[in-house]
């Protein structure tokens, strides 16, 4: 039976590779500064989708293989593609041939498209702020991040979740956590700023928290030649500045399709009644979630009536419990001072979001500090 079904995964990657080589055949050379028509870009997204198709099939393979010859899976996926070049199965697993395939590399040096992407040590940064108003007078708290463009992505999106507010729905029987901007949609305008900023210039990427908006910036001019209202409906295609960023990041599954992004943020915020924009500046773009008033109903859709109802006393009530995890939270980092968020969240029982959130509350009220990095440091508590 497993033989029958190694045998299918092997018909259905020959199949894959077969279309992938005709493709390939008639293959032309994309040019970003081009414009092409919907039919011309038809053939390159049947390209991207086939190739994608491919890669899935002869994983899906590897993985079968692995399991029927060593009764166990490989942690990573390295070690499988290497357990595949032993077996002869593939060519290499090499990070050299894998970066000349991206063409990630150029003469043995790294392209300035595979150092943002993969080195620690490279010019990008985003800069986060929490202002306490409408404008940028004041703040409350500032950041600067560094790092590759993955783990940037991570640091902004981990700071968003952090310091925006979130309610509990207490109706079910299960405690549910929402937040006041969909996370999805958050991701998404964070991987955009990273992915079709201008790397000509030298200024960073902004996450700004407002009293009454989230922006998202990238120095990076919209095309003029199209709108972004224009991506709504999900017809119009993606003019890309950093080609080799945007298909790395692609075959990563850190972006699901060209030209989506703007589509998947307006269509998140729409399902959940939250009011977005996409604004050009002269110096960049700039995307604009409004901040819900949750007191007054606003974000809460026609179908929770109920709910908004319910949501002043609701509010009092995470309140009153956020308190009481604090409280707990601030005893467990004084009887232990080293130990990190997910062990708390383990001795709580809750999960490690929440710690973080409460974490970040206990910081800001000048109760806890960090000291030293997050593996290796420790707290101290104030007197």
């Amino acid at each position: 039976m497993q033989k029958e079904f190694i045998l299918q995964n092997f018909r259905d990657l020959k199949k894959s590779a077969s279309l992938l080589a005709g493709s390939v055949k008639k293959y032309k050379p994309y040019t970003p500064k081009a414009q092409y028509t919907p039919r011309q870009m038809e053939y390159y997204d049947a390209l991207s989708f086939r190739y994608e198709k491919t890669v899935e099939v002869a994983l899906y393979l590897f993985r079968s293989l692995e399991s029927y010859l060593y009764s166990a899976e490989s942690d990573t996926l390295r070690n499988r593609l290497l357990t595949m070049e032993k077996l002869g199965i593939i060519d290499s697993a090499d990070v050299k041939t894998t970066f000349n395939k991206l063409h990630l590399s150029s003469k043995n040096q790294l392209t300035m498209a595979a150092e943002v992407l993969f080195c620690d040590e490279n010019s990008m940064e985003i800069q986060a702020a929490i202002f306490a108003g409408t404008d940028k007078l004041t703040f409350l708290d500032i950041k600067q991040f560094k790092g590759t463009l993955f783990s940037l992505r991570q640091q902004a999106e981990v700071y968003v979740n952090e310091h925006m507010n979130w309610r509990a729905d207490l109706t079910e029987s299960r405690r549910k956590e929402i937040p006041e901007i969909p996370v999805r949609a958050l991701s998404e305008a964070i991987g955009n700023s990273l992915c079709h900023r201008d790397f000509a210039i030298p200024k960073g990427n902004e996450v700004a928290i407002f009293k009454d908006r989230i922006e998202i910036y990238n120095p990076g001019l919209f095309p003029e030649e199209i709108n972004p209202e224009d991506f709504f409906t999900g017809a119009e295609h993606s003019i890309l500045r950093n080609p080799l960023i945007a298909e790395t990041l692609y075959k990563s599954k850190d972006i699901e399709r060209w030209g989506s992004g703007i589509k998947r943020i307006h269509d998140e915020c729409a399902a959940n009644h939250i009011k977005v924009d996409f604004k050009r500046l002269k110096t960049g773009f700039v995307v604009v979630f409004y901040r819900p008033k949750w007191e007054q109903g606003e974000g809460l859709g026609e179908d929770d009536w109920n709910l908004k109802s319910k949501v002043k006393s609701n509010e009092k009530m995470s309140e009153k419990m956020s308190e009481k995890m604090s409280e707990k939270i601030h005893a467990i980092i004084t009887e232990d001072r080293f130990i990190s968020a997910a062990g708390i969240a383990r001795k709580m029982g809750v999960t490690s979001r929440t710690v973080e959130r409460a974490l970040a509350k206990l910081r800001t009220s000048g109760k806890i500090k960090r000291v030293g990095p997050d593996k290796g440091g420790h707290w101290e508590v104030a007197a």
